[in-house]
């Protein structure tokens, strides 16, 4: 059987299956790694039986140089092996980050739910599992048989000792897993949800404190928190007795080991330093064992990690990045659009069709609630349609390559979201920094002014969030990384709602620069300022389109309908 057919459904094990020759090379390291193990056991055989017998100083000078040095070789491969398995770790890390760390993105654009940094931390659990003991343990294991061989020539009695003593300790590990897996996957879900449950409600403090909200919030962690400390108690209660038993069992065994060969000496059929030797070959045989008792909850954690990620991974696939399309024209239709947010249950947009041409400004109107937010998300490709398509140039932009459609389209969300980094970095969108082009989206923008008087001016660098901007400042910022290289296509979305009237002037300013230059733009809004510069508007209710065309007619129906009828 080839070595990736073990799992060959596994989007993982492909990653570690690519290194089976260096396994394999592990495996020979161990085989003579287990070999010079042996050094210890025959040593103390030949000063026991030899040298104290002939009282040769010689041959004791000899064998302890013969010794030292076949300690210093399996050192040697002891290390060799480390250091592969450590560029093993590497690889696989190097082969599978970056997949998991868009996996783990698109998951949490689409469902919101899960903080992507348990996707990344599962990830380095593997890493270090591949590093550390718990690997080497189990690679030991099948070289249990070579101390076994040498016990059985000594006797078959301590052979069948350690093999009887091994297999209760594997049972003995076996139970405990059994025991404690439940208890410690539920721990493990609680703990991430106690974690989520903090990272999404504190990441508001001063509502928090103004309001407060903190001691409600705090007790409803702690009950969160209490479950996992629960499970996790439960699981230590049965390993410690578990364990309690595996220490007994280990202690017992080396003094029986000691009565057994104490006895062949007895009855004439092993001398005192094969009595000692076998001691130490018992231990030998049943340390790796020991080891993988030891090492079985980062095992276990491994395993888990292993399959939550391979989960994901099967669930949010590789998208087929196509062909090159190109800079688009900016023709932009949506077709039959029916959209249900990832995770929800209702439809917020029904049969929702309209054209817009290059350079044409749309303004999305509506009441709160209509829809108009998931409209934005369906044309910036962020979001698909469960019925119909949104097409830039005839493309569909959520199956378009977004690392090539992303420089194209300029999105302003309605919750603003900087990252922290220079506010250079943030407009050039964290690619290449292109001086002049970020200047320009700044100036185009109406903040350069604002940017030039922060302390380091356009290398300054601003928290998370953007946390120590105003949020007029932080709304400006986040327009000129919209309008950063002239995008094809802008949708902003409520992009006046932190802006005082100067802020205003300069967005409209913006949007009529930006149709100047050829862009389609977007422009959903609640205040009748921003209508000026509208080419078409759209009225959109539960949903559905309730009005479309020019600006100045759509205004015109809706004069009349609001206008009383003389009777």
């Amino acid at each position: 059987m080839k070595f990736s057919a073990l799992k060959p459904h596994s989007n993982i094990w492909p990653y570690i299956a690519k290194h089976k020759r260096k396994f394999a090379v592990l495996g020979v390291f161990g085989f003579f790694i287990h070999l010079l193990m042996l050094s210890p056991s025959l040593y103390m055989m030949q000063v026991y039986d030899r040298v104290l017998n002939s009282r040769n100083e010689t041959t004791l000078l000899l064998l302890t140089l013969l010794v030292a040095g076949l300690y210093f070789l399996n050192s040697l491969l002891e290390m060799f092996r480390s250091m592969t398995l450590v560029r093993i770790s590497e690889e696989f890390d190097a082969d599978l980050a970056e997949r998991v760390f868009t996996a783990s993105f698109e998951r949490n654009l689409s469902s919101g739910s899960i903080n992507p940094s348990f996707a990344l931390g599962d990830l380095t659990s593997l890493r270090q599992f591949l590093t550390g003991p718990g690997l080497v343990t189990f690679l030991d294991i099948p070289w249990i048989p070579i101390y076994l061989i040498v016990l059985w020539i000594i006797d078959p009695s301590l052979a069948w000792l350690c093999i009887i003593g091994g297999a209760v300790l594997f049972g003995l590990a076996w139970l405990n897993e059994k025991l404690t897996h439940g208890h410690l996957n539920d721990a493990n879900q609680s703990n991430q949800q106690a974690a989520q449950y903090a990272n999404t409600n504190l990441r508001n403090p001063e509502v928090i404190h103004a309001l407060g909200m903190l001691p409600s919030l705090q007790a409803r962690w702690l009950g969160i928190q209490q479950k996992a400390i629960t499970h996790q108690a439960k699981a230590s209660d049965k390993s410690a007795l578990i364990s309690c038993f595996t220490k007994f069992i280990r202690i017992f065994l080396q003094s029986l080991t000691l009565c057994v060969g104490a006895y062949l000496v007895l009855e004439g059929k092993a001398t005192g330093g094969v009595m000692i030797a076998a001691s130490i070959l018992v231990g030998r045989a049943l340390a790796p064992i020991e080891q993988v008792i030891g090492s079985w909850k980062s095992w276990l954690t491994a395993r888990s990690a292993f399959e939550r990620l391979d989960e994901m991974l099967k669930q949010y696939p590789p998208r087929e990045v196509g062909m090159p399309i190109g800079r688009p024209q900016g023709t932009l239709s949506v077709e039959g659009a029916f959209v249900t947010p990832p995770g929800g249950q209702h439809q917020v947009i029904r049969n929702l069709s309209f054209n817009l041409s290059p350079g044409e400004v749309l303004a999305v109107i509506g009441p709160s609630g209509s829809g108009k937010t998931s409209l934005a998300k369906v044309m910036a490709g962020i979001w698909p349609c469960q019925q119909g398509k949104v097409r830039l140039d005839g493309a569909d932009v959520y199956v378009w390559n977004k690392a090539e459609l992303g420089q194209y389209i300029g999105y302003l969300p309605q919750d603003i979201e900087l990252f922290v980094g220079s506010i250079s970095d943030n407009i050039a969108r964290f690619g290449e920094v292109n001086p002049e082009a970020v200047i320009e989206a700044a100036k185009a923008a109406g903040v350069h002014e604002l940017i030039l008087r922060l302390p380091k001016g356009y290398d300054t660098v601003i928290g998370e969030a953007g946390s120590n901007l105003s949020g007029g400042q932080r709304q400006r910022v986040a327009l000129a990384r919209a309008l950063y290289k002239q995008p094809s296509l802008i949708i902003l979305d409520e992009p006046n709602s932190n802006l005082d009237d100067e802020g205003e002037q300069a967005l409209l300013k913006a949007v009529l620069a930006a149709k100047q230059a050829g862009s389609t733009i977007v422009l959903i809004t609640h205040r009748p300022a921003s209508l000026a510069v509208a080419d078409k508007t759209l009225l959109i209710k539960e949903g559905q389109l309730q009005m479309f065309g020019p600006t100045n007619k759509v205004l015109e129906k809706l004069r009349e309908q609001s206008t009383p009828k003389q009777v």
